[in-house]
């Protein structure tokens, strides 16, 4: 499964920071940011299943961003 989310994140340092934590929180998942996207996108992929969107929502608040799930 592939989740995709709209979020306000702009640099690369920023983008790698997180990208550290989201793979510590679930090792089962790989994830990119688009930056030059206009929504700023994050991509996670779930190898074994279902994503909780949720999680890597507040995972980001916690970090003082923003994320939301782009519908399909």
């Amino acid at each position: 499964m592939i989740e995709v989310f709209k979020t306000n994140v702009k640099e690369l340092s920023q983008a790698s920071v997180l990208l550290d934590h989201i793979h510590t929180l679930s090792e089962d998942v790989e994830a990119n940011f688009d930056l030059e996207d206009c929504d700023n996108i994050l991509r996670i992929k779930s190898h074994s299943g279902r994503i909780q969107p949720l999680q890597f929502i507040r995972l980001l608040n916690d970090f003082g961003y923003n994320a939301e799930v782009l519908p399909d």
